[in-house]
């Protein structure tokens, strides 16, 4: 997969995770990478939505160990 331009900010660092992935579709981008981020609050062991770090981001994680982020593609 190309690597091609994220609309993720580089302070957090999460397209250097080992074992992550971008795909898009359309005008839509999916990442997935291993969540490695402490929470501070109880988290569903199954599907934990929440806001994004960035404003029009939406996280999902999944089984407390894959975190998937939803965004729009900036072109």
């Amino acid at each position: 997969m190309a690597n091609l331009e994220q609309s993720f900010d580089t302070r957090f660092s999460l397209q250097f995770a080992p074992t992550s992935f971008l795909m898009r579709l359309g005008r839509r981008e999916i990442f997935v990478c291993r969540d490695f981020r402490q929470r501070s609050y109880y988290v569903n062991p199954i599907l934990d939505c929440s806001t994004g770090i960035q404003a029009g981001h939406l996280e999902m994680l999944v089984f407390r160990k894959w975190l998937i982020i939803l965004s729009k593609a900036n072109w």
